[in-house]
């Protein structure tokens, strides 16, 4: 009887202990639920015949609105680097969330793709389509809408924006120019606006990546691509948003210079942001803080 009356009163005594727990356990799922995050995911690309990584940043509520939808930039990372730089070295989430704390920024979808690794260690590079390498292709008909189904993003032109670093810059500024019908903003970062044309064959033929890369980077030249521009090419390009932001130390200042020299010429409305520094991720993490404001504006235009 004794011990029929201790179970009893532990049963009591557990009861609310165990109600407590799972009412804690359940207040901070519901907290995570509601803090942004990062994630990495792989897709297989049949055009290229491998699989590609890629990181997306999630606003805080993602999990727990399930009926909102968000606007979209796709920011790309430079040469060497992949798609977990803007993550890692450039602490996305930290800036983005000091910012939507701040009210500088709206809520929105960052997806950083891999276009690239170690040149040193026989890694393809770049945005474009080379010889062995038909990466802009994986972009638009794999990529692209491959990520737009899987999350909750609104589709459109007026909520789709780009950006980049270095050859991230380059692709960013491109793939803005080309597809302009596609974005509303594009922020360039110590881009690659273009290259002289490499030597007339590879000394290595395929294993030279970087011949390839110098190749499709003089070939999708962004400053040729407004030198060369018809009445009717000026005039979508001036449905984008477009800002370049460069270092007065970066090596890649005066290609820079020639894009917006290309722009003033052309009629072709920008913004233009020389500060103190160099090639480096000081300068891309602090580029952050006025990127990210500039898509969010324009999303809300």
């Amino acid at each position: 009887m004794k011990k029929i009356i201790l179970a009893i009163v532990l049963a009591c005594v557990a009861l609310p202990v165990m109600a407590q727990q799972t009412s804690q356990e359940e207040q901070i799922r519901a907290w995570m639920r509601n803090q942004s995050r990062t994630e990495v995911k792989t897709i297989h690309s049949n055009i290229l015949g491998a699989d590609r990584n890629y990181t997306v940043y999630l606003p805080a509520g993602y999990e727990s609105q399930t009926d909102r939808s968000y606007p979209v930039l796709y920011l790309l990372h430079g040469m060497n680097g992949t798609n977990e730089d803007w993550a890692g070295r450039g602490h996305l989430k930290d800036v983005m969330d000091q910012l939507r704390a701040a009210g500088e920024v709206c809520d929105m979808i960052v997806i950083s793709p891999d276009a690239g690794g170690p040149i040193g260690e026989g890694y393809w590079n770049g945005y474009f389509n080379m010889d062995g390498w038909a990466y802009e292709r994986f972009f638009y008909e794999e990529f692209l809408p491959t990520v737009e189904k899987q999350y909750r993003i609104k589709a459109d032109k007026a909520h789709r924006a780009i950006a980049g670093l270095s050859m991230g810059g380059g692709g960013s500024t491109s793939y803005a120019q080309r597809y302009a019908d596609m974005y509303c903003a594009c922020y360039a970062m110590s881009a690659l606006m273009h290259l002289p044309a490499p030597q007339q064959a590879a000394p290595n033929g395929d294993k030279d990546k970087m011949w390839h890369l110098t190749k499709s980077a003089n070939k999708y030249s962004c400053v040729e691509y407004v030198n060369n521009a018809d009445d009717a090419t000026k005039q979508a390009l001036r449905t984008v948003a477009w800002y370049v932001d460069c270092g007065d130390d970066d090596f890649l200042f005066e290609c820079n210079m020639d894009f917006i020299a290309a722009m003033r010429k052309a009629g072709i409305p920008y913004q233009l942001r020389v500060r103190d520094g160099a090639h480096t991720w000081e300068y891309w993490h602090s580029a952050l803080y006025e990127a990210l404001p500039f898509v969010s504006r324009v999303f809300g235009e």
